[in-house]
């Protein structure tokens, strides 16, 4: 078994409200521990062929090792983009009283107790 670390998760998002709504719903399912809603961002990117821009609100979720996968997933079903940008990332370091604390909020979704329906 596989030590359990800290874990990011980063979503642009188009506003604020949708943010908070995400983060409480991942929140609701222990997925995550913690949702920063960083603020208003401006996105350049390729769509469609051609070079884009848009303003968006940057979120950041802190998670486990073994919540990610499932908060990706959930993620994805959550965000209202077509195609979002998700990414996950599993942490080399984090402080053990945030480690602690991390384990303790989202422990209920690795014993398969978080309710995504």
């Amino acid at each position: 078994m596989s030590e359990k670390r800290a874990a990011l998760i980063y979503t642009p998002l188009p506003d604020a409200q949708t943010a908070r709504n995400i983060a409480r719903t991942l929140l609701d399912e222990n997925l995550i521990a913690c949702a920063n809603i960083l603020g208003e961002v401006e996105s350049v990117f390729r769509w469609e062929g051609r070079v884009d821009t848009a303003k968006e609100v940057a979120v950041l979720f802190k998670t486990t090792s073994d919540a990610l996968d499932p908060a990706v997933a959930r993620l994805g079903t959550l965000h209202p983009y077509s195609t979002p940008a998700i990414v996950g990332t599993t942490c080399k370091n984090a402080h053990a009283d945030t480690m602690g604390w991390l384990i303790g909020q989202v422990q209920g979704a690795t014993n398969g107790l978080a309710n995504t329906e």
